[in-house]
């Protein structure tokens, strides 16, 4: 564990080295600024509650969109995953959706329901459902039919079968699923945000592109990557880990 640590904060540095470099190259903070140079703007935008207000809402879309993604590509995956005939039905809409480019269903949704909260949402949570889907659904074709029997033969209820039988077994899957989503739901939100939004994260990215200051792009960008890392390495990575012990026992 120690031995991770240090080798994810020597790979960090060694990004911050090359950052260094890469600003000393240009010479122009206009392009590139130091990394000591967003400590101003940073302090600026924090002390003024503005930066908060729109890392909130941004990460507000994420859960929103998250949870929604989960839950329906969850459902699906499982059926999909038990029964070949409604995986035979609906795996051309799955390879469909899995295709569709990202900015067509966030256009196609501002277009159909508007400029809209709800439609942000959606945009997101439709683009991510369908990889969700496919990763439950190879772990539901996966489930021990060993268990599975058993389950049957001591007739085990509904539920307490879903708990102690089906869920463990899925357990992986759903937090690789959940580790890969919150990686892409977080940047499609920021592209919804830029498309249609007047806050977040990806609207103030939008503002600052328009006035070509780099410094406000990197500080809104690198608050919202250092929250997203914070769920990922407080939140993800040990819950995977917990769910993943029992294949190793």
């Amino acid at each position: 564990m120690t031995r991770g640590v240090g080798a994810t904060a020597l790979s960090l540095l060694g990004l911050l080295g090359l950052w260094i470099v890469a600003a000393e190259i240009t010479a122009d903070p206009t392009v590139l600024p130091q990394p000591w140079a967003l400590i101003a703007p940073f302090g600026k935008a924090l002390a003024s509650g503005e930066l908060l207000y729109h890392l909130g809402h941004t990460l507000l879309r994420v859960a929103w969109a998250f949870v929604l993604a989960m839950s329906v590509g969850c459902v699906l995956g499982v059926v999909m995953g038990r029964s070949e005939r409604v995986n035979q039905w609906l795996d051309p809409w799955l390879v469909v959706f899995l295709n569709l480019p990202a900015l067509v269903l966030i256009v196609l949704c501002y277009l159909w329901i508007g400029l809209t909260e709800a439609a942000a949402i959606a945009a997101v949570t439709l683009n991510k459902i369908p990889n969700v889907t496919t990763v439950i659904r190879e772990g539901a074709r996966a489930l021990s039919p060993d268990l599975d029997a058993m389950a049957a033969v001591y007739r085990m209820p509904f539920i307490d079968r879903l708990r102690h039988v089906v869920l463990p077994q899925l357990a992986p899957y759903m937090a690789a699923a959940a580790r890969s989503g919150i990686a892409v739901i977080w940047k499609i939100v920021l592209v919804v945000e830029f498309l249609g939004r007047s806050s977040g994260v990806g609207f103030k990215i939008h503002l600052y592109f328009q006035l070509f200051d780099v410094a406000m792009v990197l500080v809104y960008a690198f608050s919202f990557i250092a929250v997203m890392l914070a769920v990922e390495w407080l939140a993800l990575q040990p819950w995977e880990r917990r769910v993943r012990r029992w294949r190793a026992a």
